[in-house]
């Protein structure tokens, strides 16, 4: 699969999608870097049929009012530190993707995985 990751969530988690053998880009590695409008992200998304990856309501609300971005998965944690989140992706990555193949709103808690119809 392809993600886009947002500019609050840590560049190593294209790392970590990478390893598992996914298509992983992160704001930073874009021309605007962090300061690319969701707006963009969001046609890039579309463009390159990516999940955007982030902790950002403005998102959810873009897909729940626009329908954009096709798809989207929601880190709901709060606070979390890095090493944390690493081990709740790569714990849980396997069911976000199997998710992802019938569905197209994603969120990620610490202890529960939300599939949004």
């Amino acid at each position: 699969m392809k993600f886009l990751i947002d500019a609050q969530l840590p560049r190593r988690f294209c790392a970590w999608l990478r390893d598992a053998g996914h298509d992983a880009t992160h704001t930073l590695d874009l021309a605007q870097g962090n300061r690319t409008p969701d707006v963009d992200l969001i046609e890039i998304a579309v463009l390159e049929s990516r999940i955007v990856v982030t902790k950002d309501d403005d998102f959810v609300q873009s897909f729940l009012v626009l329908n954009r971005p096709e798809r989207l998965l929601l880190i709901a944690t709060g606070n979390i530190g890095n090493a944390e989140l690493e081990r709740l992706i790569q714990k849980n990555l396997d069911a976000i993707v199997e998710a992802f193949r019938q569905h197209r709103f994603v969120e990620i808690g610490r202890d529960v995985i939300v599939i949004h119809e």
